[in-house]
């Protein structure tokens, strides 16, 4: 033993770094566990029980007679969701007026349900005069946002809302070639505020492709010197990644699609596509068209989105304005 005095430091004594106590607000990215503790299969539990509930999902093709809208939706998902007269009457070629029409149907792959409501807009730009000839549609989305709200304000709720609300709206243009036409920039200019509104051209196979580039060009130079925010809104972007994505994807709108619900042999494949004398013009070849894009956009990865903003943003402001219109003395 040294009889010399023991130097005393100012600091604390180390704790080995396996001592070291865990606290659940240690920093900001929580604590670090001892072990497994199976907090992961709550992802398991919603998957479950999403897959035995299923989901909704309500999308609206807007545009005129001709432009392939019925079409465009069976290929989406790749069955006869869409309502399709056949051999149609004179009278009923032309309607007089903006009808509505929508179709339900339940949808199951691989042991995933969703119920899909197509709705439909026969008359829509095909008169002399089209003057507010987009009130019908204002009026069918308000009514949905409308019956969803009447039943939110109920003492005794539903346990489950059954939700008709319009979750995105493909507005088809003409393929002409040149600027958007007044009727187009008025309705996507209305429409944009209470839906979420994805223009793409119609039958985008009739047009070259350096037609098609600068078709694109002038589509986007017209929404951004009218205002008009299509989806995605940059706006909504939160998250930096999804931001990144959208830029992406905002680049690319209007999407140059072509549908087909008509199976062809291409290379020992079965492929949907068009036939023509020159070729077959296949459906979900990015070097063809883009509508696996646009089959991205609405099913794969923003899906959820599109409804995320249905309900937060723009349902949000209609019940906002609804209720203070009921509070007014």
């Amino acid at each position: 033993s040294s009889l010399e005095p023991e130097e005393h430091s100012m600091e604390p004594p180390a704790v080995p770094e396996e001592e070291m106590p865990l606290t659940a607000g240690s920093g900001p990215a929580g604590c670090q566990l001892f072990g497994y503790v199976g907090i992961e299969a709550v992802l398991d539990q919603m998957k479950i029980k999403t897959m035995k509930t299923g989901f909704e999902f309500n999308i609206m093709v807007v545009g005129q007679s001709g432009l392939g809208k019925s079409t465009m939706v069976n290929t989406l998902f790749k069955s006869k969701v869409s309502r399709k007269a056949s051999q149609p009457g004179p009278e009923e070629r032309i309607p007089k007026t903006v009808q509505l029409q929508s179709v339900t149907h339940v949808i199951e792959e691989k042991g995933v349900k969703m119920k899909l409501t197509v709705t439909d807009t026969p008359g829509f730009g095909d008169q002399i005069n089209n003057e507010n000839c987009w009130d019908p549609i204002i009026k069918y989305i308000n009514e949905q946002y409308e019956r969803y709200l009447r039943e939110e304000i109920l003492i005794t709720r539903k346990r489950k809302i059954p939700d008709t609300r319009v979750h995105g709206c493909v507005y088809f243009v003409p393929p002409t070639g040149h600027w958007l036409r007044p009727l187009d920039l008025e309705f996507m200019r209305r429409l944009s505020k209470i839906v979420n509104v994805v223009p793409v051209i119609a039958k985008a196979d009739t047009l070259t492709l350096e037609e098609r580039a600068e078709f694109k060009q002038r589509i986007q130079e017209d929404l951004k010197t009218h205002a008009i925010s299509v989806y995605p809104q940059e706006d909504f972007d939160q998250d930096p990644d999804d931001r990144v994505l959208n830029d992406r994807i905002r680049e690319k709108i209007p999407f140059a699609v072509v549908g087909a619900d008509q199976e062809h042999q291409v290379n020992g494949k079965r492929v949907l596509g068009r036939k023509t004398k020159w070729g077959i013009i296949e459906v979900e070849n990015p070097a063809h068209c883009e509508f696996p894009l646009l089959r991205d956009l609405l099913i794969r990865s923003h899906l959820q989105d599109l409804k995320d903003i249905t309900h937060n943003v723009h349902y949000e402001s209609y019940r906002v304005r609804r209720l203070n219109e009921s509070n007014r003395p």
